[in-house]
């Protein structure tokens, strides 16, 4: 499965842009987080 790179606020856990993640690097956090396939049949 793929992944994403997304970027997270400490403080409330709201997504955040990585401009504002890299200008604040002591209240953020960077996780990667699996993508769905969009090929992928579900039962």
């Amino acid at each position: 499965m793929p992944k994403k790179t997304i970027y997270r606020r400490s403080d409330n856990g709201q997504l955040t842009t990585k401009e504002y993640a890299e200008s604040h690097p002591k209240t953020t956090e960077k996780e990667r987080v699996n993508v769905p396939n969009k090929n992928t049949k579900t039962n």
